[in-house]
C-alpha cells in the first residue's frame, strides 16, 4: 500500500503534467439528481449541459445523491470516463469523499455548490484539486466588514446580533474590522431574539445616540427593531446579511432596510447567455448559472491548458476566464479573487443595489 505522501506527490504530478496531443474536451457534471436536493441539482445540470453544448463540450453526467457513497460513486463513473474537469458538486460530504479519486486520477474539480471553508483551506495539505466558483462560507462575514464599515465611518453605529453563531459572526467580525481600522461602535448588545417587539432593543440604540446599527439577526426581528423605531420617531438605518432575503415575515421590512448579500445571479448574467437560457426554455432559478458559468470557465480552462501543452490545473490557477459572470480567476488555495457580495436597499417590495 502507497503511503500518504506518495499519493500525494504522484497525484500532484498528475495534476500538473503536460498534455500529449489536443484531445476532446469532456466535462463530468457531478449534481445530486435523485433524493432531496435534486430539484438543485437538476438546475446545476441544466446549467452546465447548456454551456458544455454552446461551447462544443461533450458532458457527462453522474449523481452525486449528496452523500458521501453518491459522491464516491460518481468520481468513479465519471474517471471511467475518462473526463478532462469535472464541474459541480453542492454538499460537502460528497465532494469530500470524491476528491481523492480524482486527486489520484489528476482530474481537476470546479464547485459552483460547496461553500465550506475548510475545503480549500486545506488544499496544500490534501492535495485535493478543487476550484471553487461559490462563495465561501466566511465570505458574507468578511463582506458585512468590507462594505459597511468605511461607508460607516463617520455615523455612529451600532452592533448587535441574536446570540446564534450565524448572528455573533458577523457582528463579532465587523466589531473587529472597526478596531483596525480606530473606529469604535457606540453600542455592542446581544438582544433576545423572536419577541413581538423589540422596544427595549431601540431604546437602548436611541440612548446610546446611535444612528446607523448592523444586526446580526433575521429578517423578522430586523422588521420588527424597524417598526418600533419608527413609532418612536426614532431615525435609524439598519443594515442586516443574507437573512433578510428569507421569506416575509408577519411584520414587513421596512423601505431603506441595507442588506450586504449575493445578487440574484439573473440580474447580472450577461445578455447573450440570458438569451440562450431562455432560447432553451430554461427559468435561470438557483444553481442554473452558477453552473452554466462554473462549465464555461471549465471548458476555457482546458482548452487553454491543451493549446499550451500544460495541465488543466495549471491553466485554473493560473489563468483568468470570461464566463457568463464576469471574468473569473483563483487565489493561491482555489477561491475566487472576485467578490460577488453586494450592497442593497429594500425598496418597492425587492432590493435593489446600491451604486
Amino acid at each position: 500500500m502507497r503511503c500518504l505522501a506518495c499519493l500525494l506527490v504522484s497525484s500532484f504530478a498528475a495534476l500538473t503534467a503536460p498534455s500529449a496531443h489536443a484531445q476532446e474536451t469532456s466535462i463530468g457534471i457531478a449534481a445530486p439528481l435523485s433524493g432531496n436536493f435534486s430539484i438543485l441539482g437538476h438546475q446545476l445540470r441544466d446549467g452546465a449541459r447548456l454551456a458544455a453544448e454552446a461551447g462544443g463540450a461533450t458532458a457527462i453526467e453522474a449523481d452525486t445523491r449528496c452523500t458521501a457513497e453518491g459522491g464516491e460513486a460518481a468520481a468513479r463513473a465519471l474517471i471511467g470516463q475518462n473526463v478532462t474537469i469535472v464541474v459541480g458538486f453542492l454538499c460537502t460530504d460528497a465532494i469530500e469523499a470524491a476528491l481523492p479519486l480524482f486527486a489520484e486520477a489528476g482530474i481537476p474539480v470546479v464547485t459552483p455548490g460547496v461553500r465550506t471553508a475548510t475545503l480549500t483551506d486545506q488544499r496544500e495539505r490534501t492535495g485535493w484539486p478543487v476550484f471553487r466558483t461559490a462563495p465561501r462560507a466566511d465570505a458574507e462575514r468578511d463582506a458585512v466588514a468590507d462594505i459597511l464599515v468605511p461607508r460607516w465611518r463617520e455615523n455612529f453605529f451600532a452592533i448587535v446580533d441574536d446570540g446564534t453563531i450565524y448572528g455573533r459572526e458577523l457582528a463579532e467580525n465587523m466589531r473587529a474590522t472597526a478596531e483596525l481600522q480606530e473606529l469604535n461602535p457606540v453600542f455592542i448588545d446581544t438582544f433576545r431574539p423572536q419577541l413581538d417587539n423589540q422596544i427595549g432593543l431601540a431604546g437602548r440604540l436611541r440612548r446610546a445616540g446611535a444612528t446607523h446599527v448592523f444586526v446580526g439577526g433575521d429578517r423578522s426581528d430586523i422588521a420588527i427593531l424597524a417598526r418600533d423605531a419608527r413609532g418612536m420617531d426614532y431615525e435609524l438605518t439598519i443594515a442586516g446579511g443574507e437573512a433578510l432575503r428569507a421569506e416575509n415575515s408577519s411584520v414587513p421590512l421596512a423601505t431603506g432596510t441595507l442588506m450586504v448579500g449575493l445578487p440574484h445571479w439573473a440580474d447580472i448574467v450577461s445578455d447573450d447567455v440570458r438569451q440562450t437560457l431562455q432560447d432553451a426554455g430554461i427559468v435561470p432559478d438557483g444553481y442554473v448559472i452558477p453552473g452554466y458559468a462554473a462549465t464555461e470557465l471549465a471548458i476555457a480552462a482546458a482548452r487553454q491548458a491543451d493549446a499550451e501543452a500544460g495541465s488543466v490545473f495549471d491553466a485554473l490557477s493560473s489563468g483568468t476566464f470570461g464566463t457568463a459572470l464576469g471574468s473569473l480567476s483563483f487565489d493561491a488555495k482555489g477561491d475566487l479573487n472576485e467578490q460577488f457580495y453586494r450592497l442593497f436597499r429594500f425598496e418597492d417590495q425587492t432590493f435593489q443595489e446600491v451604486e
